[in-house]
């Protein structure tokens, strides 16, 4: 059996296409399918939608949020409660075609555990998206490990066994793209283009975003305490240069430089370089914290047409 896994929040506009789209992609597959769909916290009538749905279809399962956790938070639920041999993770906008199922499962079938849908062609999204998205995976990739596939989303299918490698994972912060990355197992890419949000607008602003993008190099990597180790060291050796040249030519001129403007561009620079680097350390810090209380990922209000 295959899983479909499908997080939402506020997706009312969205969800009737989807799932038409979904079962007429489904019903000319022979595997057997069942749908997972996580509502996390919505505030409109997605949650009406979903077990109205699971009324009409045994296929149907909803499991419904306490609150809003988060889509990472929302797609480790959907892995949880699937029962399928294999899972795929998708979004109810329809940017990623569920046409590639077939594709998916075939190459699943000859053998490789997952198979990623990689986005070869961006054109629907923004310009200023599409330079920041290669920008985070230069950066990421350059100073992470493991490696994150560029332009790779959610969109993918993996084994049950991989599945059973990532329930091991339980930490509070989670950047589910790198747990998929850090399973590892045998890989195949299909590529696809990308396509605009059939409904509704996108719940990832530019801050979001950009706090999404710390949250996998923290996740992933020490390289910025490293870095800053580096930094520092720098920095304290050019500022013992400058102080020599300031000893030698006071005591070869006999000159005093008044200098308050550059002593107080000093003051601010170093200071603003501490408040960088005690906010660094704060990110690591806050992150041992929060997995101390070893608070679960999500909390389940109820689950709809469960077949377990």
């Amino acid at each position: 059996m295959i899983s479909i896994l499908c997080p939402c929040y506020n997706e009312e506009k969205a969800l009737p296409i989807f799932i038409q789209r979904i079962t007429e992609t489904i019903s000319k597959i022979p595997e057997e399918f069942e749908i997972v769909f996580v509502n996390d916290g919505s505030t409109d009538s997605t949650l009406d939608l979903l077990t109205s749905y699971s009324s009409k279809d045994s296929r149907v399962k909803v499991v419904d949020f306490s609150r809003n956790f988060g889509k990472e938070a929302a797609l480790t639920a959907a892995l949880d409660y699937a029962s399928g041999d294999a899972v795929i993770p998708i979004d109810a906008d329809l940017q990623d075609p569920p046409e590639l199922i077939a594709e998916m499962i075939a190459k699943w079938h000859e053998g490789y555990d997952v198979v990623l849908a990689r986005r070869a062609d961006r054109s629907s999204d923004s310009w200023p998206k599409r330079f920041t998205a290669k920008m985070f995976y230069k950066v990421h990739n350059a100073i992470s490990n493991p490696h994150i596939p560029e332009n790779v989303g959610d969109f993918r299918l993996m084994d049950r066994a991989v599945i059973e490698a990532l329930k091991q994972c339980r930490e509070s912060y989670r950047y589910m793209k790198g747990l998929f990355a850090w399973a590892g197992f045998r890989t195949f890419t299909l590529d696809y283009a990308r396509r605009p949000r059939t409904e509704g607008t996108t719940k990832f602003n530019g801050w979001r975003l950009w706090n999404d993008a710390i949250n996998s190099i923290t996740s992933f990597s020490i390289a910025p305490l490293t870095i800053w180790l580096y930094v520092g060291t720098l920095i304290l050796s050019l500022a013992f240069m400058y102080l020599a040249f300031i000893f030698l030519r006071q005591l070869i001129t006999a000159q005093t430089a008044p200098g308050y403007a550059s002593i107080v561009c000093m003051i601010l620079f170093f200071g603003g370089l501490n408040l960088i680097g005690i906010g660094l350390l704060g990110q690591y810090l806050g992150r041992t914290y929060i997995e101390s209380k070893q608070r679960p990922v999500y909390i389940v209000r109820k689950v709809y047409g469960d077949t377990k």
